[in-house]
């Protein structure tokens, strides 16, 4: 009998860590060992974020102060690379679970009641069990995935050679990155959407100047247009839309995920489109968790990482500090400028009839910004009528950096007086928050 038993190895593997470190008697269950750090490490963000930084440079190579003119990356050795880098990763998360006590076990594990969890034709029991089985990627009906001439972001990632045309269907994080990915690399991107603007949850400033961006940088965008089917015809995509019928190399299928809940085989979890949770991350069955993707309450690695490690502090050292979702920083690592926002923001702020001040402080006002293609970037401050700071969005290189300032400001809960105390360094980007605080 375990203290704990985890089932699955994504960010999952931190809190088996450290409660394993505080003498617990852990054992975490994956699928495939070789697979630890999930689709965060594996299959999303880290092999993203290699093909976008390759990929800005190729954006920035087309100021004319190059010889170098634009090209495509190198398929092949990214592909190397990201192997020779994963490879590494994946050793170092199994040799700190081995060195800190956790035993890994390879293989399915369900939960089948209390305490208990099947694992091959064994019954393995534990007092306390924490889900975190991630999501995986969601295909609108009428859409045929093949996995060839339709893809979806697991299949970009392995990409040996690039495709003349792409069509991408979404415009959350991963459309917006991967349009921003194939157009820096001179491919032909078209980027459908449902809704009239890119996002109805950012601010109506960075949506006008991220859709500039991409229409800058060679992406053709569709919205307000939906897909009723696409499938293969002659190895080719075939999308029909409510504005017409088109054809592409590629259609690459980027309209979200959902969590992946088959390792509930108890009713006494409750299961809707993801596994229930209260606010602490414990399931309806006491002393059991779902953490990450799994309970669809923030689909984000760091904030997966955070409330397993919410959970663990629960468990072994008895806290019961909530944990704040909305103070949890999230971002696109768009090309050719981030966005990046935490806390409350515009449209919260607008659906819940909260009462607000925001100010707007625009890049362009920095000479540096013009040396950095950032004069369309922004930062944008929200504070409550006794000037608190409430939350923040960016648009501006590496935004993803620049807003833990944000976040440390809302996290303290710093007014405008003491934000203010705060010398930034010149010249930099974080500057602006200095400068739009000063308009609050």
């Amino acid at each position: 009998m375990k203290d704990i038993i985890f089932i699955g190895g994504g960010l999952n593997y931190a809190g088996a860590i450290v409660a394993a470190k505080r003498g617990f008697n852990v054992a975490l269950i994956e699928k495939n060992i070789n697979h630890l750090g999930g689709v965060c490490l594996h299959n999303g963000c880290i092999p993203s974020k290699h093909f976008l930084h390759l990929s800005k440079i190729n954006l920035e190579l087309r100021n004319e102060a190059f010889r170098i003119k634009k090209d495509k990356i190198k398929l092949d050795i990214v592909q190397k690379q990201l192997d020779n880098l994963l490879s590494k990763a994946t050793k170092s998360i199994i040799l700190q679970c081995e060195n800190a006590g956790v035993e890994l076990i390879e293989g399915d594990g369900y939960v089948v009641d209390e305490g208990k969890i099947k694992f091959n034709s064994e019954i393995l029991e534990a007092e306390h069990i924490v889900i975190g089985t991630g999501s995986s990627p969601f295909i609108p009906e009428g859409i045929e995935y093949n996995g060839e001439s339709i893809v979806t972001s697991d299949e970009i990632l392995k990409l040996k050679n690039f495709p003349e045309s792409i069509a991408i269907y979404g415009s959350g994080a991963v459309g917006l990155e991967f349009a921003g990915f194939f157009a820096a690399n001179g491919i032909d991107v078209t980027l459908f959407y449902i809704e009239e603007n890119i996002s109805n949850k950012m601010h109506p400033f960075i949506n006008k100047n991220i859709e500039n961006g991409l229409t800058k940088i060679g992406v053709k965008l569709m919205p307000s247009t939906r897909i009723y089917e696409a499938k293969d015809f002659e190895r080719k995509a075939r999308v029909t839309t409510d504005k017409g019928i088109y054809e592409f190399d590629k259609l690459l299928v980027a309209t979200g995920r959902k969590p992946n809940t088959e390792v509930i085989k108890t009713d006494k979890i409750e299961v809707s489109n993801a596994i229930v949770t209260d606010d602490f991350f414990e399931t309806t069955l006491k002393k059991h968790f779902a953490i990450g993707d799994c309970n669809a309450k923030q689909m984000i690695a760091h904030s997966a990482r955070a409330q397993v490690l919410n959970v663990i502090d629960r468990i072994t050292e008895k806290k019961s500090k909530k944990l704040s979702l909305i103070n949890i920083p999230k971002f696109i690592y768009s090309l050719p400028l981030g966005y990046a926002s935490v806390g409350l923001t515009k449209s919260y702020l607008e659906t819940q009839g909260i009462v607000y001040k925001e100010t707007v402080f625009s890049l362009s006002a920095f000479s540096h910004s013009y040396s950095h293609n950032a004069a369309d970037g922004m930062v944008i401050l929200y504070a409550d009528e006794k000037e608190s700071i409430k939350g923040a969005e960016i648009l501006a290189p590496n935004a993803e950096e620049l807003i833990s300032v944000a976040t440390t400001a809302v996290t303290a809960g710093l007014d405008k007086e003491s934000f203010l105390d705060i010398v930034f360094a010149h010249p930099t980007f974080s500057e602006a928050f200095e400068r739009a605080a000063r308009r609050l």
